[in-house]
């Protein structure tokens, strides 16, 4: 979007693939939440979410115990996802891009649409720009808390078109739903298939809903949010059978990284993992992610481990494309989906929001097992009662490193290397230190965009020579 580079959205992205009737690959609609927790889904064991149509999908699907995300923050784990490569080499790092950010996802990465055709939404997190006096509730309950102050109000976007500024949040996702029923009917009717990319804005802070979900949850304003999101899925599932697509159609659910428990009851849960958005502890990155397909993905739970760097080699698998001629760190997943179940994915690597070539990862996962050589708190995941989470805990190196069986231990409570070692332990943590060296020796940095600074001009604003900005930039 521009010649700054790509920019990562945190709405409604499509993609209309246009390929011939004969041999035609299969449709994709990629949902992708925003700040949801391992924990938050009632199929994941929250005892008062509700998500009838998520966990319809988890019960008919295949859902997955052991998937994570690349980063425990916003935008680098969604480029992760777009590339399917470590954000490090796109060069979308340290932190988040802002809605002044002169940088960008390069133009020169291949993403899993390479072109999205069409784009409705928000540019950037929601809470980026000002948000107190707006309603984020009907009939007139106003956003809780305050969000950036001067930058522009939140624009809706209509491919590179502002459309209302700031936006209506009560009016958004009836919005997206019909914008997102009315492109897989249109589909459809043309016979191609597609992808569409749904990057929600639940369960992100400000949290808020259109009038059909204010206090319909017992978890208050979140659960009403979360139930909006949740509705928008059975939305998306509905036009699918509607169309005649449901056998035809991989529908892949996830979250791009831990809950924002900062926020307290507004922010999400973790479950049983440890601490949240902005560490590299599991609750920061190991997301809840759903596969389903009837007729192809079998119904199951499968703990094998994935991530969401797994997503452009398995959708380029089933749709026959040819695989980007890049250095990529994911691996296809149709062995998960259809066939033995083993995942040929056996490492993860943690990297933190500000990752750099001296430190290299937090932690590493191979198989079972996890080493955490640094750990920091973030105040994203501040309030919680376990102090390594909080943002005022520093940065701590760990040698010998921490380390964890996750399968038996997933909430990081017992070092291994604490009291008598054995030899397996002793050869697994080799092992781990094998694989740390072999990853760092061909792990790049690009050029980092986050580095490139900030220019208040670039702020999308519908009335480009107002004055006084921000605050003039408004239209509706």
């Amino acid at each position: 979007m521009g010649p700054r580079g790509r920019a990562l959205p945190w709405a409604l992205l499509l993609l209309l693939a246009l390929r011939g009737a004969a041999g035609a690959p299969p449709s994709f609609v990629l949902v992708l939440a925003d700040d949801l927790g391992f924990g938050d889904l009632g199929s994941y064991g929250h005892p008062s979410s509700a998500t009838p149509n998520l966990d319809r999908m988890a019960s008919r699907g295949l859902r997955f115990t052991n998937f994570y995300s690349s980063s425990p923050v916003c935008s680098p784990s969604r480029a992760a996802l777009l590339t399917g490569r470590f954000q490090m080499r796109s060069g979308v790092y340290p932190g988040v891009f802002s809605p002044d950010s002169r940088g960008g996802l390069p133009l020169s990465e291949v993403t899993i649409a390479e072109g999205f055709d069409h784009f409705l939404g928000v540019p950037y997190s929601h809470d980026q720009g000002p948000c107190q006096n707006l309603t984020c509730f009907p009939p007139d309950i106003k956003c809780f808390g305050t969000c950036d102050q001067g930058i522009v109000p939140v624009p809706l976007l209509w491919n590179q078109s502002i459309v209302q500024q700031p936006v209506s949040f009560p009016d958004l996702v009836p919005l997206y739903n019909k914008f997102s029923r009315d492109f897989i009917a249109d589909c459809a009717r043309r016979g191609l298939p597609f992808l569409l990319y749904y990057a929600s804005h639940h369960t992100h802070y400000p949290q808020f809903s259109s009038q059909e979900y204010v206090g319909q949850s017992r978890r208050g304003p979140f659960g009403d949010a979360l139930l909006e999101f949740d509705g928008s899925v059975g939305q998306l599932l509905e036009a699918l059978q509607e169309n005649g697509l449901a056998n035809s159609t991989l529908v892949f659910f996830t979250s791009d990284n831990g809950p924002s428990t900062m926020r307290m009851a507004r922010g999400g849960s973790s479950g049983l993992l440890k601490c949240g958005k902005g560490t590299t502890y599991e609750g920061g990155m190991r997301e809840p992610a759903v596969a389903y397909w009837p007729g192809r993905v079998a119904p199951g739970v499968t703990h094998e481990l994935a991530s969401t760097l797994d997503i452009l080699p398995t959708l380029a698998a089933l749709a026959g494309a040819a695989l980007p001629r890049v250095a990529l760190d994911g691996y296809d997943l149709s062995p998960v989906l259809f066939g033995s179940g083993k995942s040929p994915r056996r490492t993860m690597f943690f990297y933190p929001p500000s990752p750099d070539p001296l430190h290299g990862p937090f932690a590493v996962r191979l198989g079972k097992y996890k080493a955490h050589y640094f750990t920091q708190g973030s105040f994203h995941s501040d309030t919680t009662p376990d102090q390594a989470c909080h943002g005022l805990t520093p940065l701590t190196p760990h040698l010998p490193p921490l380390l964890f069986d996750l399968d038996s231990d997933p909430a990081e409570n017992y070092d291994l290397l604490q009291g008598s070692v054995g030899p397996e332990v002793l050869q697994v943590l080799k092992e781990i230190k094998l694989q740390k060296v072999l990853f760092e020796q061909h792990m790049s940095f690009g050029e980092s965009q986050l580095r490139k600074g900030r220019d208040p001009a670039l702020q999308p604003c519908c009335v480009p020579n107002c004055t006084p900005k921000p605050s003039c930039c408004r239209c509706s």
